[in-house]
């Protein structure tokens, strides 16, 4: 039986204030306090963050400075053992440096001797073959790897990890709970949004040109031009989330004409309010994963768009696929099946319910192997 507290380091996108990651971030919290209590043991989290002072503030949990090398190893020497997840993080897309960073810190405590855990990670792409051997040598001295879709377990097999085995599990933002007392949460007052549907935008930026963004636009002006809603923004990564949402806000015009009205969920970083905000919605028009993610778990037909294969393979799991990509994106067919899953919520949530709700019972599996352990061990 463990009698003291056992220290947990967390490796993660962390401290940048991208709602997506800090949902991640704090699913992960959640879920270890919550398994840990009913296996009667303590658990101490230590992030790695871009923000350490934030973070504390955030979740109430220790935080280091995740590029100050002295720091992170001095706390992987303190700890029981280390985490690295969710999230994208052994990717090469958005810079090459990602995947060396994420396996440096594993190897580290590796090094030290300490347990090392992969939580729902989502690998790829993975363009430089060169990191394969890397990425096979580090996790095949993890005591347990779990990846959020079949595809980044096929990518890991393609990369010969012949141990230990991978478990598929959902992203960890599907067991996210609404806040306790989401009764004192900022709900934003706006005229009209109590009597008209309201439709959560979530974009980003992606294609140079915007062209992406002028499809949305175009594919919201036919959505008020047919049926009376309240547009809702909602920017996950601030502040380029923000200032996307602004142009395409700006291409759609003054729609009040058509007795639709438009607002923005502006400056939310706090994981559980931005859910709270998104679970009011009718229907989720998507690009940002976790936008997609946050609806589905509260039975909001998401609709999304691709630019990433992440994208497609989470909309998979709850029946769905893209309304279209970054490159390919018809504005009439956007707003036609906006019309159709606002018309038709309640065939999809009876249609879904059953798998979104194994879905939120499954993210908590990482959480369950690692407490269970580390109460062997303990």
């Amino acid at each position: 039986m463990v009698t003291t507290a056992q220290t947990i380091i967390i490796s993660g996108y962390y401290g940048f204030h991208n709602s997506g990651d800090e949902a991640v971030l704090k699913s992960i919290l959640t879920a270890l306090e919550e398994e840990s209590r009913q296996a009667g043991i303590t658990i101490k989290p230590v992030v790695l963050s871009s923000d350490p002072d934030w973070t504390q503030k955030m979740y109430g949990v220790e935080a280091v400075p995740r590029m100050s090398l002295g720091e992170v190893r001095r706390a992987i020497k303190n700890s029981d053992g280390l985490i690295s997840g969710g999230g994208s993080l052994l990717q090469d897309a958005t810079s090459p440096k990602s995947i060396p960073y994420y396996l440096a810190i594993l190897k580290l405590a590796q090094w030290a001797g300490k347990p090392t855990f992969v939580y729902a990670q989502g690998i790829g792409p993975v363009q430089r073959k060169i990191f394969y051997p890397m990425i096979r040598s580090v996790f095949q001295r993890c005591e347990y790897v779990s990846v959020r879709d079949e595809q980044s377990a096929t990518l890991l097999g393609a990369m010969k990890l012949k141990r230990p085995a991978v478990e598929v599990v959902p992203d960890p933002v599907m067991g996210l709970p609404l806040p306790s007392h989401s009764e004192g949460l900022h709900k934003a007052a706006v005229e009209g949004e109590d009597e008209l549907p309201i439709v959560g935008v979530s974009v980003r930026y992606w294609d140079k040109e915007r062209r992406e963004l002028t499809a949305i636009a175009d594919g919201l002006k036919k959505l008020v031009a047919a049926r009376r809603v309240h547009l809702r923004f909602f920017p996950f990564h601030l502040p380029d989330d923000e200032q996307a949402s602004r142009m395409v806000m700006d291409l759609l015009g003054d729609v009040r004409e058509t007795g639709s009205c438009v607002s923005m969920c502006e400056q939310v970083t706090d994981p559980q309010q931005m859910l709270l905000e998104v679970s009011r919605c009718s229907l989720m028009i998507g690009m940002r994963l976790h936008s997609l993610i946050y609806a589905a778990s509260h039975q909001v037909p998401p609709l999304g768009i691709s630019y990433d294969p992440k994208i497609d393979h989470f909309l998979g799991r709850v029946g769905s696929q893209p309304v279209g990509t970054t490159e390919a994106l018809d504005g009439q067919k956007l707003a036609n099946e906006a019309i159709r899953l606002l018309e038709q919520r309640g065939q999809w949530i009876e249609s879904q319910g059953a798998a979104i709700a194994l879905l939120k019972s499954e993210a908590r599996l990482p959480a369950q192997h690692i407490i269970n352990y580390l109460c062997r061990k303990g």
